[in-house]
């Protein structure tokens, strides 16, 4: 290897080192708790979307950590475990935005959502009916 070469490598290996940490917090895939501090929410690829999955619960449910969907529309589904449901789906990024579709548990309903990093650890996460949207604030969790 010519010595080119090798300083090539290794400027190329010090942008890509210097540009992880600023695509790292330009993310919103990890995991988050709620603003009610009583979950964490997996967010991740699913397929080709985004899709935030019920992953540890912070504040044991009224039915116990083996909680099922009671409230689901879908009488077939409310025998399903709550824990690993996905309660976010479909998110693709819209700019500084994602868009997508939230799951509420405690009502069974479903509402067009949009979610939002508020810094590198805050994220904006509204559901919306109409033009009304009532948000509220996760806390990325290390």
């Amino acid at each position: 290897m010519s010595g080119t070469t090798i300083v090539k490598a290794g400027l190329l290996a010090a942008v890509v080192s210097l540009s992880s940490p600023a695509l790292a917090s330009n993310s919103i895939n990890g995991n988050w708790v709620t603003q009610d501090k009583d979950a964490i929410i997996k967010i991740g690829p699913c397929g080709k979307t985004i899709c935030g999955r019920i992953a540890r619960y912070l504040v044991t449910p009224p039915n116990g950590v083996d909680q099922r969907d009671i409230h689901n529309p879908n009488k077939k589904l409310r025998s399903r475990k709550l824990l690993g449901t996905a309660v976010l789906t479909g998110f693709k990024r819209d700019g500084k935005v994602w868009r997508g579709r939230i799951y509420d548990p405690k009502t069974g309903r479903s509402y067009r959502s949009v979610v939002q990093l508020q810094g590198a650890n805050g994220l904006k996460v509204e559901g919306c009916v109409a033009f009304y949207c009532q948000g509220q604030n996760w806390t990325r969790r290390k």
